[in-house]
């Protein structure tokens, strides 16, 4: 079938990078603290395409013998630890804008030009918080008021999060457009709006899956674009199609959870030939990462990994399967950020042995790799590892 499938499983790094205390990230490892905390963690099938060869030391997930895939770890060569500089590098990019960000909220100059486009009488919140804690501490008054609830985090990110029944859901949408084009679409714009809906009553409110992203174009074209303009069928699965805002893309399949996911990697297996399918499984951040609740984290790895042979059942013997991340989300540690970490690199094709790839200096040779895969002359980031021995 030819075709060549990149999954992100979102947050799962695998530990500290050299320059993680400028992040304050130091002792971060997403897989060596979660095993730790949980006494071991059990992914049989992730064991025997060598993800315990990577480091070592991920308690209950002893190295293999023979991996059935060759294995190694990525740093990331770009600023930052968010999911958009983490997938544009996966992409083949090393991103040196420097995002901006508001660990203290925002200035008063971006709530009154908010205010005054919008035509809202105010908001709620403007701090860096957990999405999940914030609407807990405000649902209430912002159901009262009609004041949106806006937030950050570590994220280059402005967050507003509104009520689908009492704010409106069409009207969060609109407000979100407002702020990306309107207001964060200078030199200084912000990685991404993100519209955080939820439901619920007093005591009860819960965000829902029509969470919605409004990222910025990649400074330059990344494998999508190389890709989709040399007559490749490219399909991106899950958020995907938001980091890269829908660039390059000939495909976009929107999915709610990570089994939802799955499906349509195994559909895509299925209908598409000479593809590059890009996947981002996002759950394991969402869920566990931010929430800090390990015990979820390795349920949500479990669940991929019992899944894991039915995408390799469907593979033939010219397609090339790469497992990855795009930063790290340990849920040990005390923040609920993501964390600055090397990221894990499994790379599958029935009919290669498995080596260690050692470490490579950026994610963008994920990218070369695929580029390689489809001979396409390119001019991205990276060190291609197709016929690496």
């Amino acid at each position: 079938m030819n075709t060549f499938i990149i999954i992100v499983l979102d947050g799962v790094g695998i530990g500290e990078l050299p320059d993680a205390d400028q992040y304050s990230d130091q002792g971060s490892n997403t897989l060596l603290n979660i095993s730790k905390q949980l006494n071991g963690i059990t992914l049989p099938n992730l064991q025997k395409f060598g993800l315990g060869n990577i480091s070592g030391d991920i308690v209950g997930l002893p190295p293999a013998t023979n991996p059935l895939a060759s294995y190694g770890k990525m740093a990331e060569a770009s600023f930052g630890k968010d999911s958009i500089s983490g997938h544009w590098e996966i992409g083949g990019l090393k991103v040196e804008i420097d995002f901006p960000y508001y660990p203290e909220g925002f200035p008063e100059s971006i709530v009154s030009k908010f205010l005054s486009l919008t035509c809202l009488k105010g908001v709620l919140g403007n701090k860096a918080a957990s999405g999940t804690e914030i609407i807990k501490e405000l649902g209430d008054e912002h159901i009262r008021t009609g004041f949106p609830i806006i937030y950050t985090s570590a994220d280059s990110v402005f967050q507003i999060a509104a009520h689908e029944k009492y704010f409106g859901l069409q009207k969060l949408y609109d407000i979100c457009e407002t702020a990306r084009f309107e207001i964060f679409n200078g030199s200084d714009s912000i990685g991404r709006i993100i519209a955080r809906p939820f439901t619920g009553e007093s005591g009860n409110y819960e965000r829902t899956t029509n969470r919605k992203d409004y990222a910025i174009d990649p400074p330059e074209d990344t494998i999508l674009d190389y890709a989709q303009k040399n007559g490749i069928e490219t399909v991106a699965i899950g958020k995907i199609n938001d980091l890269f805002n829908h660039r390059g893309i000939n495909k976009k399949i929107k999915t709610k959870s990570n089994l939802e996911g799955i499906e349509e990697i195994l559909k895509a297996e299925k209908e598409y030939q000479n593809s590059l399918i890009f996947v981002n499984l996002v759950d394991f951040d969402v869920y566990y990462g931010h929430r800090n609740d390990p015990e979820g984290f390795h349920k949500a790895l479990q669940e991929f990994d019992s899944n894991l042979p039915k995408i390799i059942d469907r593979m033939d013997d010219s397609d090339h399967l790469i497992l990855t991340a795009d930063h790290g989300n340990d849920p040990t540690s005390v923040s609920t950020d993501h964390s600055r970490e090397y990221v894990p690199l499994i790379y599958f094709n029935k009919r290669r042995n498995g080596i260690n790839l050692g470490i490579r200096e950026t994610f963008a040779d994920v990218a070369q790799t695929a580029a390689h895969f489809f001979k396409i002359n390119n001019s991205l980031r990276g060190k291609s590892f197709l016929n690496e021995k």
